[in-house]
């Protein structure tokens, strides 16, 4: 069976170049960071939050859009980073498995970017941070690609989908950022699945041998 040099690079995944540990490493970095800056190590001051996380009010009224991208490395609390740090290592590390880099890449910080862009929804006071948005994409994509690339159906992929944000909602958390970075995961991982069902063609070839 022969496999064209990209075919390979695209079945061969992108372990080797560890993106969840990488992204692991990066968010609690910044943690470190932001907790120095507060001067409190369990919780993030507000004031921290709102000028590297993602305040509303200066997204749309000073034009800090760079704030939709930081945020998803700024956490509010240990709680907090601790809860997502395990999410991503569960679900990235599965990722590596389906995904070469750029498409790994690719959906978390896009999944991760929609959520935030949601957030703009709750309005100017809206004060919110964390990798929440970029790991319910992860897990989207991870579901629904192993649903549609074995060619099952996808429907109780979308119920546990679903079901696991409705479990995930309370007062404290930021349902948009989770729903943004879901549909845009699912959406990703069903089209991933679909285009490399098409792109993965296969060279037979036969040799015989007399006797």
């Amino acid at each position: 069976m022969n496999i064209t040099k990209d075919e390979r690079s695209m079945l061969k995944g992108s372990k080797e170049y560890m993106p969840t540990y990488t992204l692991i490493a990066i968010n609690v970095i910044v943690y470190v960071w932001t907790a120095l800056l507060s001067q409190n190590f369990i919780v993030i001051s507000d004031e921290v939050i709102a000028r590297y996380g993602q305040y509303n009010l200066y997204v749309l009224n000073n034009g800090a859009y760079w704030q939709l991208f930081t945020a998803m490395f700024v956490h509010v609390s240990i709680v907090h980073i601790a809860g997502n740090m395990i999410f991503l290592l569960i679900f990235g590390l599965r990722a590596e498995e389906m995904f070469n880099i750029e498409e790994y890449l690719s959906i978390y910080f896009l999944t991760g970017l929609a959520g935030n862009v949601l957030t703009l929804f709750y309005g100017p006071n809206m004060l919110s941070a964390g990798a929440s948005g970029a790991i319910f994409g992860m897990f989207g994509a991870v579901i629904i690609y192993a649903k549609r690339s074995m060619n099952q159906s996808i429907a109780t992929a979308l119920i546990y989908a679903f079901v696991m944000l409705i479990l995930n909602a309370s007062a404290e958390v930021n349902i948009l950022a989770h729903l943004g970075g879901l549909l845009v995961g699912l959406v990703l991982g069903y089209l991933l699945a679909a285009t490399r069902r098409k792109a993965s063609v296969y060279n037979y070839r036969y040799s015989y041998s007399s006797r």
